[in-house]
């Protein structure tokens, strides 16, 4: 990752912390977890994909990356979404950030991801700085209800599990990396 400050990051959940050290350590382990399936490719391994899937380790990058935006920055703090995503038209094309990934270098979408996860950690700590999970985000849903932060970071634990899946079996067809945790030394 070009964030290189894993170490200042708890990413692994707590045997028996609060509920928010325990649900931001998940997502942690859950981001490196992820890093670790897609650093260090260059562009051809990055658009990669199984042949029953048009799904890449770039794409996943990029889409992760807004999912960090539009979670931590829409719907938590309720600001608009940076650049790049604030100058795409997401009526007319819905999944771009899955099919411009590919024009992307890697340095740019390991960047944008880096960059992606960082504001979320920023954000995350404005609002939970009093530790209650339970407190309400800026989002409000179509029905007129406001998610809590633990409703949030479920629902992120649960797009990273999935996505570090799809990456866990695209990277091991690249060069048979494979296994649940990084290593120790990551």
């Amino acid at each position: 990752m070009t964030d290189d400050n894993w170490s200042a990051v708890q990413w692994e959940p707590p045997v028996a912390g609060t509920e928010l050290d325990t649900l931001t350590g998940s997502l942690e382990r859950q981001r490196r977890t992820f890093d670790w399936k897609s650093e260090g490719l260059d562009a051809a391994a990055l658009g990669s994909r199984l042949p029953s899937s048009a799904l890449t380790l770039g794409g996943l990058l990029k889409h992760l990356a807004l999912v960090e935006d539009q979670y931590f920055t829409v719907r938590l703090l309720g600001e608009k979404l940076p650049a790049p995503w604030d100058a795409v038209d997401w009526d007319a094309e819905p999944d771009w950030e899955w099919r411009s990934a590919a024009a992307d270098s890697p340095e740019e979408l390991y960047g944008l991801w880096a960059a992606a996860v960082a504001r979320s950690r920023a954000a995350l700590r404005r609002v939970a700085a009093d530790g209650d999970a339970g407190v309400l985000i800026a989002y409000t849903s179509r029905s007129g209800a406001r998610p809590s932060l633990r409703r949030l970071l479920t629902d992120m634990i649960e797009e990273y599990a999935r996505h570090v899946g799809q990456a866990d079996l695209i990277r091991e067809s690249i060069d048979g990396r494979v296994g649940e945790d990084p290593p120790a030394d990551f």
